[in-house]
């Protein structure tokens, strides 16, 4: 993995330490706090590009209708041993 060395002030540094956990690196604590938040509402925005195709949805359809007749079955449990 490559490494790159940055300089931080005094204030900066307390501020990492005081947030970083047990066994958590510097890079982890960085990582941790500046990543993008998910919520409700970023979902939300971008629910059109997570959202299936007609198609997709029409195939999982007829997978759904093929398996109905199939039941599952597991060999039966003999619990008196």
């Amino acid at each position: 993995m490559a490494v790159k060395t940055v300089t931080i002030d005094l204030e900066a540094y307390r501020l990492l330490l005081a947030d970083k956990r047990e066994g958590e690196s510097f890079s982890m604590v960085i990582k941790r706090r500046l990543r993008p938040i998910r919520t409700a509402e970023a979902l939300l925005k971008n629910l059109e590009k997570l959202a299936l195709s007609e198609d997709a949805l029409d195939r999982i359809d007829e997978l759904i209708r093929a398996r109905a007749g199939h039941v599952a079955h597991s060999p039966p449990v003999d619990l008196e041993d």
